[in-house]
């Protein structure tokens, strides 16, 4: 473990290299070619997504902003006073500042963050803007079982997980995280998080498909990344980008498909792309709150309150830790 001192405690647990060769190359054997779509965010990623989420199409960031700041207060007081508050998929941390805003107590926030630079730039932004915060940034693959560390000598321990990022899970990956999630807390413990709701098709298929092509460019960005860190050599010229809403599935598919017949090496592996086959890079599932209770009914956490907008786009829900 690497402790750095900057303006904020760095604990680095950022994925070895091997296990991103490991996961791309066992992704992409796949019949149906697919990645995680955790290896969008590289730096230039999460600055891509941040863009994203300014388009107007995409209403799931400004929608839950603003649940946040319509009832922040009452968030804050559920939390209580000495806890810590943990981020997971922090990015630029736009929304947590709603919450540190209306803190009045002294607190330690923790963004976990797969992007190393991206995490160190915005905890260090974060840090100046609110001195009276303790800021502890961990680089880590949150999707995985990891100790969360130095949090032992808090009350209570709230994990923050906004954006709807649970929707990018598999329904029974999504059980497992919160189920490890719950192992990792105590009781009364709690989670603050973020879930879009099933909507009128025609606003997903925009939120996905906007007209400046950012999230095109958000998507090709992964075979970037491949190509960056492991010398691959994508040719991005020969894929275009596919985002759809599955409405069986009850979520949106994003894929890159390939427009011929093509081959892209890996360091000395070789992939084969036919005409029209696809990669999968990317689900978005949308639940109702009745289905996110359902979902979630059995892994050690119980829903507490619900807040929605008044067009009910997004949901944010506060979750607490059952325990005996």
């Amino acid at each position: 473990m690497d402790v750095n001192r900057a303006a904020v405690d760095l604990i680095d647990l950022q994925p070895e290299l091997s296990s991103f060769r490991d996961e791309v190359l066992h992704g992409l054997s796949k019949p149906q070619k697919e990645l995680p779509a955790k290896f969008f965010y590289d730096r230039l990623g999460s600055q891509l997504f941040e863009e994203i989420t300014t388009l107007p199409e995409y209403y799931l960031t400004r929608t839950e902003i603003g649940i946040l700041d319509a009832n922040a207060d009452e968030i804050v007081r559920r939390m209580g006073s000495n806890f810590a508050l943990i981020e997971y998929g922090s990015g630029s941390s736009r929304k947590v500042r709603i919450l540190l805003d209306q803190m009045t107590t002294s607190a330690t926030y923790m963004p976990i963050d797969i992007s190393l630079l991206y995490l160190k730039e915005s905890a260090e932004r974060l840090s100046d803007a609110y001195p009276d915060i303790t800021v502890v940034a961990v680089c880590a693959d949150y999707t995985k079982p990891f100790e969360i560390p130095k949090c032992d000598s808090f009350a209570k321990r709230v994990i923050f997980f906004p954006g709807s990022t649970v929707g990018n899970l598999e329904p029974y990956l999504a059980r497992k995280f919160f189920h490890d999630t719950a192992l990792t807390l105590r009781r009364g413990d709690g989670m603050l998080i973020g879930v879009d709701l099933k909507k009128d098709p025609a606003i997903l298929h925009a939120a996905y498909n906007d007209s400046r092509s950012v999230t095109a460019r958000f998507n090709f960005n992964i075979l970037e990344h491949i190509n960056r860190e492991l010398h691959a050599d994508f040719d991005i010229s020969r894929f275009e980008h596919l985002a759809f809403y599955n409405e069986e599935a009850g979520r949106i598919e994003m894929h890159l498909r390939s427009t011929r017949v093509q081959k892209v090496l890996i360091g000395p592996k070789v992939i084969r792309f036919a005409a029209d086959e696809t990669i999968h890079t990317e689900n978005s599932y949308k639940y109702s709150v009745e289905d996110f209770q359902k979902l979630i009914s059995g892994t050690g956490f119980t829903p507490e309150v619900v807040w929605m907008d008044e067009q009910k786009l997004f949901s944010v829900h506060y979750l607490t830790v059952a325990g005996t």
